[in-house]
């Protein structure tokens, strides 16, 4: 080829192809019905989203917000509203990064829930970059990650328990429910624990090897948990200092590697053993497999009221890329993004 014919054929792929580096269009989603509340409900109709955000009537729910996850949090949003029997008198506290487009989240989630209760706190990633260390998994390594762990001092003093969820997941049953459940004695987490699960597995030889950090667990029936649904009190987490408990162990972490799972392990070393056990059909987790494969799993034996694809297989990619594991279906209907070929209606 020529060097004038190269240069013609540089020049048209420069004007019309186009560009690897451009970030996607934004995600699009369909406006969700409006759900309304019982009978039996108590009425919020006339409080103003200050006032209500405080109120001790609402069922409180945390989650993070980012553009990564934002097409499993509005699933997640919908399945609760559909299921709960007050979907008026549910708040949403969403936590999103600092440096995210904050107005595009915004102006996402009103234009698929127009009637939302909601408000989004920013997170500073360098509260919290400091602390992580690398894990198996690299988005287990985002800073929004290890949110959870600063609810009580970005939420307002006003709100005394929350429910935070993930956003992988949806629920069958009423929230409500699950937001009840009462903390007895000096609890401060409400989950479902599976002392089934090997907790020696979640920490390195040298945490085991060492004489002091091995009795961490000595006086406690420590069982795994999933840190992705919990209730949580908020004022015994703030009285507390539960957040500098965490973060001391992080800290450690840093100096000497005690840990492989990102934020998970801090939470079993200051809580497992000393939370209020929850009936495992609130977190039929793992339904995204493993954190290497993402291999489809089945459903553990027994009812449920929330599904939670934790794991490295996310049901929206699974059936974008038209792999989907079997119980991606009950997902599906959840799904409120718009089609591409839909983004002008």
């Amino acid at each position: 080829m020529k060097k004038h014919q190269q240069f013609s054929l540089f020049l048209f792929l420069s004007l019309f192809t186009p560009s690897l580096s451009s970030s996607p269009a934004p995600q699009q989603f369909r406006e969700a019905p409006k759900f309304y509340n019982a009978p039996q409900c108590v009425d919020t109709n006339n409080s103003t989203n200050q006032f209500f955000m405080c109120s001790n009537d609402a069922v409180h729910i945390a989650m993070t917000l980012d553009a990564t996850y934002i097409r499993g949090s509005m699933a997640a949003v919908l399945s609760i509203l559909q299921h709960t029997s007050c979907p008026q008198n549910v708040f949403y506290h969403f936590v999103a990064s600092a440096s995210a487009d904050e107005p595009l989240l915004r102006s996402t989630i009103v234009a698929a829930f127009p009637y939302l209760s909601f408000t989004i706190y920013p997170f500073r990633d360098s509260a919290v970059a400091g602390l992580i260390s690398t894990s198996i998994r690299s988005a287990l390594d985002c800073p929004l990650n290890y949110a959870r762990s600063y609810l009580a001092d970005l939420i307002p003093p006003c709100v005394g328990r929350v429910v935070y969820l993930d956003s992988d997941l949806v629920l069958v049953d009423d929230i409500a429910k699950l937001a009840s459940i009462p903390l007895a004695g000096d609890k401060v987490l409400a989950a479902p624990e599976y002392c089934n699960a090997n907790l020696t597995s979640y920490f390195t030889p040298t945490f085991w090897s060492n004489p002091s950090l091995s009795l961490t667990f000595a006086d406690r029936n420590a069982c795994y948990f999933n840190t992705g649904v919990m209730v949580i009190d908020l004022n015994r987490w703030r009285s507390d200092e539960y957040t500098r408990k965490i973060e001391e162990w992080m800290e450690l972490q840093k100096r000497m590697r005690i840990y492989e799972l990102g934020s998970l392990p801090p939470f079993l070393l200051v809580f497992a053993g000393n939370i209020e056990p929850v009936d495992h059909r609130w977190n039929q987790h793992g339904l995204g497999g493993d954190n290497f494969r993402g291999l489809c799993r089945d459903l553990h034996p027994g009812p449920v009221s929330l599904l939670h694809w934790s794991g490295k297989g996310k049901p929206w990619v699974r059936l974008d890329a038209g792999r989907p594991c079997p119980l991606d279906a009950l997902w599906a209907p959840y799904d409120l993004l718009k089609p591409p070929y839909s983004f002008g209606s």
